[in-house]
């Protein structure tokens, strides 16, 4: 259960390299940039959603 803890980091990191990734791309006139900004925003959106989770796990076996 300890790994669930941080593999919210790594949404948070993948979504930082896809936004990094999309904004190259949309300066280049690449068609694919809004597909992999919006995968970016999906995997931030994955870290504060996981965060919430493990605190209301971890809030609910510390009171039992």
């Amino acid at each position: 259960m300890n790994l669930l803890k941080y593999t919210q980091y790594a949404y948070l990191v993948a979504g930082i390299l896809f936004l990094i990734d999309g904004t190259m791309k949309l300066n280049s006139g690449d068609s694919n940039a809004y597909i992999i900004l919006g995968l970016g925003v999906v995997a931030i959106g994955m870290f504060f959603f996981r965060r919430k989770f493990t605190k209301k796990f971890d809030q609910k076996n510390n009171n039992q």
